[in-house]
C-alpha cells in the first residue's frame, strides 16, 4: 500500500535549482526578451549585458564549466534541470535564456592542457564569448568515424588542415572552435585528432547556409590552414574518443531543453482553451481539446524521466550511451508532436508569428535531425538489444 505522497521526486537542492531559474526567467529574461523580432536568435548588447550581469550574480554562469575556472561546474542532472527551464521563451531552442547564461566551452577543452584551457576556456568564460564544435562532413555526421576526410598534416611545429565541415553552428561569430580531422588514414577511428583553431588565421572560411530557423549554421572550409602543435587536444589519434564523451554529455541536454519547450506550448494551450469560446462553451470542454493535452502532457512527463535518467547516470560515471540516445528520440520527437497539438488547438492563430509556437515548430524540426538522427539512435538502440539477446543477456 502507498500513501499519496509523490514516490520519486527531484531532492531539494534541485528543485531549488529548478525554481532559481524559473523565477529568473519570469522576470529577467521572458521581459528582455519581449521587444525582440519573432526570430530573433539574440539580444542587443546593451540588453544583453546587464541581463548577464545578473546571471552572474544569481550563480547561473556557464553552468557546466568548473568552478576552478569561472564556471558554475554543475553536474549534468543539474544541466538538463536548467536547459529546460532555460528554454521557456521564444529563442530557447536555439539560445537558451536568451544568451543570459554565457556560453559554455566545449566540454572536451578541459581534458587538454592547462595552457590550453588557458588560453581559449578561461576568455570565453570571462568575457561570454562564442566557440564551435566541427565534426559533421559533406560525406556525412552519423557516422563519423568513417565520414570524417578533412586532413592534418604534421608540418614541422605546425598541423596543416584541408577539408570541409558541415552544419556547424555558430562558426561565423566564433572566437575560436574545436575541429575533428584525420591524421592517419589507415587506422579508422583511431586516425582522429582533435584540434583547438583559430578563425582569424588564412585557410579558414566560414560560410552561412540559410536553414528553415533563422540562426544558420555554416560550411566551413579549410585550405591549408596552419595550427600550431601546442593545439592538439589530447594525444594524437585520440580525437574520436574525446568527441563520444562530448557527444552523449551533449544529447543529454539536447533533449532536456525540447522539454521546456514543450511545457510552455501546454501551457499556452491550456490557457487559451479556458478562455476560447466555440459552440456554446470553452474550449476546454471539449474532449477533442482535453485529449490532445492530456496526451501531451503523459508524453512530457515521460520524456522527462528519460532524460533525467540518462543524466544521472552520466554523473555516476555509467555506460549511458543507449540511455543518451533514448532520449534524445523521445524527447525531440514527443516535443515536435506537442507543439503540434498545440497548434491545433490555436487554430489560425497557432501560425501567427505572434505567437512562439509557428517558431518552435519549425525548430523543432531541426531537433530530430541534430545530434544525430533519429533513425542513427534507433539503430544504436537496436543494436544494442541484439548485442544482448545473442549473448542470453535480458
Amino acid at each position: 500500500m502507498t500513501d499519496d505522497k509523490q514516490l520519486w521526486t527531484l531532492p531539494e537542492e534541485l528543485l531549488l535549482l529548478r525554481d532559481t531559474v524559473r523565477d529568473f526567467m519570469d522576470r529577467e529574461v521572458i521581459p528582455a526578451e519581449s521587444d525582440a523580432e519573432p526570430d530573433a536568435f539574440e539580444l542587443p548588447p546593451d540588453v544583453l549585458g546587464p541581463l548577464q550581469a545578473k546571471a552572474r550574480q544569481a550563480g547561473l554562469w556557464c553552468i557546466g564549466s568548473p568552478e576552478e575556472y569561472g564556471g558554475t561546474g554543475m553536474s549534468l542532472l543539474e544541466q538538463c534541470v536548467v536547459a529546460e527551464e532555460a528554454a521557456r521563451c521564444r529563442m530557447g531552442l536555439e539560445t537558451p535564456a536568451a544568451g543570459a547564461f554565457g556560453n559554455d566551452p566545449p566540454s572536451v577543452v578541459f581534458g587538454g592542457t592547462e595552457d590550453q584551457i588557458r588560453r581559449f576556456a578561461l576568455p570565453t568564460i570571462e568575457r561570454g564569448e562564442k566557440t564551435f564544435v566541427a565534426l559533421t562532413e559533406p560525406s556525412g555526421g552519423a557516422d563519423p568515424a568513417r565520414s570524417i576526410r578533412t586532413t592534418a598534416v604534421r608540418d614541422g611545429d605546425d598541423w596543416v588542415l584541408n577539408g570541409s565541415k558541415m552544419w556547424i553552428s555558430g562558426a561565423d561569430t566564433a572566437r575560436w572552435g574545436i575541429v575533428f580531422a584525420r591524421t592517419d588514414p589507415s587506422r579508422g577511428r583511431d586516425g582522429i585528432s582533435c584540434f583547438l583553431v583559430d578563425p582569424s588565421q588564412p585557410g579558414f572560411e566560414a560560410t552561412t547556409i540559410p536553414v528553415i530557423r533563422s540562426w544558420a549554421p555554416c560550411e566551413l572550409t579549410f585550405t591549408d590552414h596552419r595550427v600550431p602543435a601546442r593545439n592538439l587536444l589530447g594525444e594524437e589519434g585520440k580525437g574520436f574518443t574525446l568527441a563520444q564523451r562530448w557527444l552523449g554529455h551533449g544529447r543529454v541536454r539536447y533533449a532536456a531543453v525540447v522539454l521546456g519547450v514543450a511545457r510552455e506550448a501546454i501551457a499556452l494551450a491550456a490557457r487559451y482553451a479556458l478562455q476560447r469560446e466555440a459552440f456554446g462553451g470553452p474550449l476546454a470542454d471539449k474532449q477533442a481539446v482535453q485529449w490532445p493535452l492530456a496526451d501531451s502532457e503523459i508524453e512530457l512527463r515521460a520524456a522527462r524521466l528519460l532524460v533525467y535518467q540518462a543524466a544521472a547516470m552520466g554523473d555516476r560515471g555509467e555506460e549511458f550511451t543507449v540511455d543518451a540516445s533514448i532520449a534524445k528520440v523521445y524527447a525531440t520527437e514527443a516535443a515536435g508532436r506537442i507543439v503540434d497539438r498545440c497548434i491545433q488547438i490555436f487554430g489560425g492563430m497557432g501560425v501567427a508569428q505572434e505567437m512562439p509556437l509557428e517558431r518552435w515548430y519549425r525548430e523543432l524540426r531541426v531537433k530530430r535531425i541534430g545530434e544525430g538522427p533519429s533513425e542513427v539512435h534507433r539503430m544504436l538502440v537496436a543494436r544494442h538489444l541484439l548485442r544482448n539477446a545473442k549473448a542470453g543477456r535480458t
